[in-house]
């Protein structure tokens, strides 16, 4: 199969705009004769179904919190970029589109990050209508503030709660078509499988988590907008029921999976603290603007911070990169702070942290300055560690956060099975090998107020798609399939808890796939991964029924797929022989220490598709073609 990505042609600034001109219209009337399945009511979720509802169309939104309010895009603390340039200091939409190209180490396809940035001015005015509560300037005006691998201040911002007030913006707006009768909602519901047939995505198969029923739903289109997969790592900032199964499932269906070696991993999370912690915390990015990060100069200083004088501290990203200083980009950021505490000059008990500091800040901006700019999140961080922030610097240390790899999707963001969309996180479209910070919000919100509504209309006004019901038999064959896996979970009855597995499959990751990879280490993952899968299918121990609430149930589902997704993982980046962005290969790096990428033999997108079980997947290669940036070796300095 020939990968068509589907680009308009002409000129970059032209192409959406030629693209909203060319699309098909459904007539107004017959939008009411549609119904559309769209999956996870996040940012990218909830605004696509609203915005598609507010069109006509019958929407079917489907999550398993008993709240859409509740998606993980709340988790969002630092902001949302947009090139509105209020603060007249350089910014425009073709800074900020070079930005995210260049933050992504040219990784990505530049129409979708042009159209990206175009788009994100229309996002900020979308949200103040809708009463988002951004944070303002004394005399009135959105305020911004920086965050890395920018130049420029073009994050907007709800103080540390922005994921939080827009996605009660998306929530309302949601919520209005519910009223209208133009939505209907299906709360606790986990998608298990996609349906296809013809060749197009027509429904989907779900497990009501309280009856524990099996519910199929028909559709014209499938929307996915159910997040990343960083969960695979055990220990990482998403929430725990966060996972990979829906685009996993419809990978398994001929839906190609792309780059998925590239996940980020986010310099500024609090610490591990003991070996069963379950999850970790993320410090917003927006505290590296006033923040200073540093460890002492010499190896195995244990003296608190306020004890180590200033000449025998080293602030090494300000030492490192004079030009961005603590605001590189985050996979810069983490490398960095890796390597000095593998140099034993870490801090904190575990020796794996450095210090976030505020001393300074505070000094030239005063205590209530800070407490406006950061208060939540200081309170937050007090919470958890019992050290006060205002008074002692911070610890951080790298976890894992986004993922940028997800399932491939063309211009019109629809994936290789026609009728199935997938939005935000759930693709990989936009980020290249690095996501900058505050830009998931602008990704989730433009493909899901701005670009769906045309792309899918697109679809439905140009292909035929025949009336079914859900007693098709495909739709029984899939919820047959489901069955089965479930009794079979149920019936292994061994003496290890999903949890152990996750954890084990979870540090194979981090240690051979996670911040720092090498070929002897992503071999040795091809091999314990297999065997970890293997074990878990004839020991895995699941408590309880399939008839009722049983979250033991629900985990084992998803750590199945994540052993099978981990193994796509190493593979994955295995075949990619360079460094570029989050995806660092020790062999490929220059004499500084940075990612060296192999441009003339990996400037592509790696889409990989599945050809059964058992069988190795199937490589297919989107090139890449730079036409408006010039693609040099990235620096911060």
């Amino acid at each position: 199969m020939t990968l068509d990505a589907r680009i308009p042609s002409g000129p970059i600034q032209e192409k959406w705009d030629r693209r909203k001109f060319e699309v098909k219209l459904v007539n107004p009337a017959n939008k009411r004769k549609y119904t559309l399945l769209v999956v996870g009511t996040g940012l990218a979720g909830a605004s696509a179904a609203a915005s598609l509802a507010e069109l006509g169309y019958n929407v079917k939104s489907f999550f398993f919190h008993d709240s859409p309010r509740r998606a993980h895009s709340i988790a969002a603390q630092g902001g949302i970029n947009a090139a509105k340039n209020y603060r007249n200091d350089g910014d425009s939409v073709w800074r900020l589109f070079y930005d995210t190209i260049k933050g992504g180490d040219y990784r990505s396809r530049e129409a979708n990050v042009y159209r990206l940035a175009q788009l994100s001015c229309n996002i900020i005015d979308q949200c103040v209508a809708q009463g988002v509560p951004f944070a303002r300037e004394y005399g009135g005006l959105l305020d911004t503030r920086s965050f890395g691998g920018a130049q420029v201040s073009r994050t907007f911002y709800a103080r540390g709660q922005t994921g939080q007030q827009l996605l009660l913006g998306a929530y309302g707006a949601l919520m209005r078509q519910v009223d209208a009768g133009r939505v209907t909602l299906y709360p606790r519901r986990e998608m298990l499988d996609l349906v296809v047939i013809n060749g197009k995505a027509r429904g989907i198969v779900t497990r009501n988590l309280i009856t524990g029923d099996i519910e199929s739903h028909v559709g014209d289109a499938v929307v996915l907008a159910t997040g990343g997969y960083g969960n695979i790592y055990y220990l990482s900032t998403n929430a725990k029921n966060s996972n990979a199964t829906a685009i996993w499932r419809c990978y398994k269906r001929g839906a190609f999976f792309a780059n998925p070696c590239f996940t980020q991993i986010h310099p500024t999370c609090i610490p591990v603290s003991g070996e069963y912690q379950s999850k970790l915390t993320l410090m917003s990015e927006s505290l590296r603007n006033d923040g200073r990060v540093w460890v002492p100069k010499k190896r195995g200083d244990k003296r608190p911070p306020n004890q180590i004088p200033e000449e025998e501290r080293d602030y090494f990203l300000e030492r490192k990169y004079p030009s961005f200083g603590n605001l590189v980009p985050r996979d810069v950021a983490s490398r960095s702070i890796k390597a000095v505490c593998d140099e034993g000059r870490g801090v904190g008990e575990t020796g794996l942290a450095v210090y976030l500091d505020f001393a300074d800040a505070i000094k030239r901006l005063g205590l209530e300055v800070i407490k406006d700019r950061y208060g939540n999140l200081f309170e937050m961080y007090e919470r958890i560690t019992n050290e006060n922030p205002y008074e002692v610097p911070m610890r951080i240390y790298p976890a894992v956060h986004y993922t940028m790899g997800g399932l491939w999707v063309d211009y019109n963001l629809m994936s290789t099975i026609p009728g199935l969309f997938v939005l935000g996180e759930a693709n990989f479209s936009d980020h290249g090998a690095n996501r900058l910070g505050a830009s998931a919000l602008m990704q989730g919100l433009a493909d899901g107020y701005f670009i769906i509504p045309y792309t899918l209309g697109d679809y439905l006004a140009g292909t035929e798609l025949p009336k079914i019901g859900t007693d098709h038999l495909a739709f029984k064959e899939v919820e047959a399939e489901i069955k089965n896996q479930i009794s079979r979970l149920l019936s292994i009855k061994g003496k290890k808890t999903v949890l152990e597995f996750h954890r084990e499959l979870g540090k194979i990751m981090w240690d051979y796939v996670g911040m720092s990879r090498n070929e002897a280490g992503l071999k040795h993952a091809l091999e314990v991964i297999p065997k970890l899968r293997e074990e878990f299918w004839q020991n895995v121990l699941i408590p309880g029924d399939s008839d009722s609430l049983n979250k033991n149930l629900e985990f084992a589902g998803r750590v199945a797929d994540f052993l099978e997704l981990g193994e796509l993982m190493a593979l994955d980046a295995l075949h990619r022989k360079e460094s570029c962005g989050s995806h660092f290969r020790e062999e490929y790096q220059t004499k500084d220490g940075e990612a060296l990428r192999d441009d003339e033999n990996f400037m592509y997108v790696a889409a990989w598709e599945y050809t059964g079980p058992d069988k190795a997947p199937q490589l297919h290669k989107e090139p890449l073609v730079f036409e408006n940036v010039k693609v040099t070796q990235r620096s911060y300095k």
